[in-house]
């Protein structure tokens, strides 16, 4: 397998290339032994959009993530080996999948791996981001309050979840069920009316026109419509399972209205977290930095802070250095940490501003709950208006020819 690398050297020098390997365990093992300090590394196999379904299908549930990361805090917290730690989680572990992820990280730890190099041979359950932020309590020796972290996001972000889809049900089963009323208006409906709008002579309104004319497209290529249709779809989640698809998401995620205001808090709250457990830790604020951009689980972000991590180095405070990117960072998180470099504070800065931004996730995703029923509500009310406004009128004017 071929694996991209991002690197430093003992000087510090950045160093990025390919690597060859059985395992990225293999890799990382012979990057270290040429006195490189890896900082990211990756397969460049893509995967396929079926494995991702088939790997959903049989995953492991966002509340029992939950659950494992509350207990592992909680056994962290009160002094146990890491060891026995796991040992305790995979006897408590209901979920198959799961408790053989425990088993065979367990057995990592004990070869002699970290628990992020363990953490990351799973990563078909554990994020990205939850491996960073190991990682990142493994250089600052705060894994206790690290996992403590990660169990109350976790939660956090499983609540907003479950508001989010909690109010989208309703909404679904009344989109789910227009589209097959949709559907059989065209393919059945409209198909027999055309004749008698044709032989009356009436003129239609061009609404009217395209959904009778369709409906005797849909009926004759049904069949090649859906297959395109899969293959385009196929085709898209393959695109987006790419870095350029990944970068292109990342994107939306943050120019989208909608999107940025729910997703812009939650990744400041990440980035604040991470920031300011890694200065407690005695980390460089450089090199912390660098850590967090792989934390934050966005490849636009991750580049950001690597190129501030550079100013930094150069001499530029991190204030100017995010304030560089208003679009990543709004102005009051510049002020602040400007604030917090003044003070001496960075570290507690930046823990204001993380539950200053958790805060307003919150506010966010309560506000979108509430206004998603009643938009969608009235969305699907002008959808049906329109279609059934396209038969009315012309039977309309059908029977006022008649008289």
């Amino acid at each position: 397998m071929k694996f991209h690398y991002e690197a430093r050297t003992k000087e510090g020098e950045p160093q990025v290339g390919f690597v060859e390997a059985g395992n990225q365990e293999t890799a990382v093992n012979l990057l270290s032994s040429h006195d490189l300090f890896v900082l990211k590394i990756e397969s460049t196999e893509v995967s396929h959009w079926y494995d991702r379904i088939g790997a959903y299908f049989g995953g492991v549930k966002r509340q029992e993530m939950v659950v494992f990361t509350r207990q592992l805090s909680t056994l962290l917290e009160a002094r146990l080996s890491l060891s026995k730690a796991l040992q305790t989680l995979r006897e408590q572990t209901k979920n198959e999948r799961l408790r053989e992820a425990i088993t065979q990280i367990s057995h990592d730890v004990d070869s002699g791996l970290s628990f992020s190099q363990a953490l990351e041979r799973q990563d078909a359950i554990f994020s990205g981001f939850f491996v960073s932020m190991i990682r990142s309590a493994e250089v600052t020796g705060n894994l206790d309050k690290v996992s403590g972290f990660l169990a109350d996001y976790t939660e956090r972000e499983s609540i907003i979840v479950s508001k989010a889809r909690s109010a989208l049900v309703y909404p679904a089963i009344i989109i789910a069920l227009f589209g097959v009323v949709a559907v059989l208006m065209v393919t059945m409906v409209f198909p027999q009316l055309k004749p008698v709008f044709e032989e009356s002579g009436v003129e239609l309104p061009f609404l009217s026109n395209v959904l009778i004319n369709s409906g005797d497209f849909f009926a004759q290529w049904w069949f090649a419509i859906l297959i395109v249709g899969g293959v385009l779809l196929g085709m898209l989640l393959d695109y987006l399972g790419t870095a350029e698809g990944r970068a292109f998401l990342d994107d939306l995620k943050i120019r989208l209205p909608i999107a940025k205001k729910m997703y812009l808090p939650l990744t400041l709250t990440r980035f604040a977290n991470a920031a300011a457990m890694l200065m407690k830790g005695g980390v460089p604020i450089a090199q912390a930095i660098e850590i967090v951009g792989e934390t934050v689980d966005n490849v636009l972000y991750r580049d950001v802070l690597h190129e501030v991590a550079e100013d930094i180095r150069q001499g530029t405070p991190l204030s100017d250095g995010l304030a560089k990117y208003p679009d990543y960072f709004p102005v009051l998180v510049s002020q602040m940490i400007a604030v917090g470099e003044t003070t001496g504070q960075l570290d507690q800065i930046l823990e204001r501003v993380s539950n200053f931004y958790a805060r307003e996730a919150d506010a966010v995703v309560n506000n979108l709950v509430d206004l998603i029923q009643p938009i969608v509500m009235i969305v699907i009310g002008l959808m049906i208006g329109l279609l059934f406004g396209s038969v009315l009128i012309p039977l309309y004017k059908l029977t006022g020819s008649i008289r």
